[in-house]
């Protein structure tokens, strides 16, 4: 027995640091082994050797990460899962806020010349520096807008908060003049309204993202304090959003009853509620190719709840909600994580929504012809 504790006492220290690092790095591969598999571990090894071993040493492997990433969203087989540099990231977030950073104009491409404005932002930079709808941005900061360019040009006005951008313009008047505008964060507003003949309340919801339940219930309950006895609510090219702001527009319209079904990977399927409390009023909803997402499960779920006739075109179909993880290098991953359904359970993937009135849009002769049927439907 004392020889065997000596043997022990003669064990080196070295040794025993070697053991300990041995199965540190044991119980670190073995985990990272489990935890990414084979494949998971490949990129990593990618990586390191592209880092290390890859001959051009000013190689950019920001760039190739990025592609790489790209690549990982693209074997996913998932149209709705996606990936955003680290700019594009950051932009999405402001946009999702309903902010962003720019000088306050809605912009056109019919125009050869540049960029058509349609709208400037009330108080915003561009109206400070004397720009109006009906101008044409020819130049973004000396840069040539027209013909091919002028797709490009969105991302030559943004910038950062406070930065200048200087705008060459064309007026209607055939004029040409150069304007100042210091770059501002904006705020957006989710829905808008009007009053139309014979009492119909129109509300456009351009988005889902953050306050848009605030922003479309005061819209709808300004139109009926002047006196709206019907509805037309018009989502096309609404590109969804927020199943919260979904899941409140729908509780605020709808009478008691289920109304959004959501079956996620992690976890239990949850089926939401509306109470009692609804706008009792005839509707119609308004959808396009381009009403994704939480749009067309918007204005399904009016047509299974409340039998609101849809005008318009066949939507997208999709049925999966996503959630858009951040990432190390400031960028962002989205992952479609949930399978959602109307309240009934039906689900949109692949089928879409298709209208009572399935009609495309056709304003050649200066009217819309999908609100003028939804105007038809109200007055049966």
């Amino acid at each position: 027995m004392e020889e065997q504790q000596r043997a022990r006492k003669r064990v080196p220290g070295w040794a025993k640091i070697i053991l300990a690092v041995v199965l540190t790095w044991v119980v670190t591969v073995g985990g990272a082994l489990l935890l990414l598999g084979r494949s998971g571990i490949a990129m990593v090894q990618g990586y390191l050797l592209a880092k290390f071993a890859f001959v051009e040493t000013d190689a950019d492997l920001n760039v190739a990460a990025d592609k790489a990433l790209d690549g990982l969203v693209e074997g996913l087989g998932d149209r709705w899962s996606y990936y955003l540099d680290p700019v594009s990231y950051q932009s999405t977030l402001e946009s999702r806020a309903n902010n962003y950073v720019g000088v306050g104009v809605t912009i056109n491409y019919e125009r050869e010349e540049g960029l058509l404005v349609l709208e400037v932002a009330e108080d915003g930079p561009a109206q400070q520096a004397g720009v109006v709808p009906g101008d044409v941005i020819t130049h973004v900061g000396g840069t040539s807008v027209a013909g091919e360019a002028r797709y490009e040009a969105s991302e030559l006005i943004m910038g950062e908060e406070g930065t200048q951008v200087e705008l060459t313009l064309l007026g209607e008047d055939g004029t040409s003049r150069t304007v100042t505008c210091t770059r501002a964060m904006l705020k957006t507003v989710s829905a808008s309204s009007k009053m139309l003949d014979n009492g119909v309340g129109y509300v456009r919801l351009d988005n889902f993202y953050s306050g848009a339940a605030d922003s479309f219930r005061q819209e709808v309950e300004s139109l009926i304090n002047q006196g709206a006895t019907s509805l037309v609510l018009d989502v096309r090219s609404n590109p969804g959003g927020y199943v919260a702001e979904l899941i409140d527009i729908l509780d605020y319209l709808l009478p008691e009853g289920p109304i959004f079904v959501e079956r996620p990977r992690w976890g239990v399927e949850t089926v939401h509620q509306s109470d009692a409390s609804c706008v009792d009023l005839p509707m119609v909803v308004l959808v396009n190719a381009d009403s994704y997402s939480a749009a067309e499960l918007f204005a399904a779920q009016l047509r299974e709840s409340a039998q609101v006739p849809i005008v318009g075109e066949l939507t997208s179909g999709k049925g999966y909600s996503q959630i858009t993880f951040p990432l190390a290098n400031g960028g962002g991953l989205g992952l479609s994580v949930a399978a959602y359904c109307t309240g009934s359970g039906h689900s949109l993937i692949g089928e879409g929504i298709t209208p009572d009135v399935e009609l495309t849009l056709d304003t050649t002769d200066g009217t819309d012809n999908q609100l003028q049927a939804a105007l038809d439907l109200l007055k049966k």
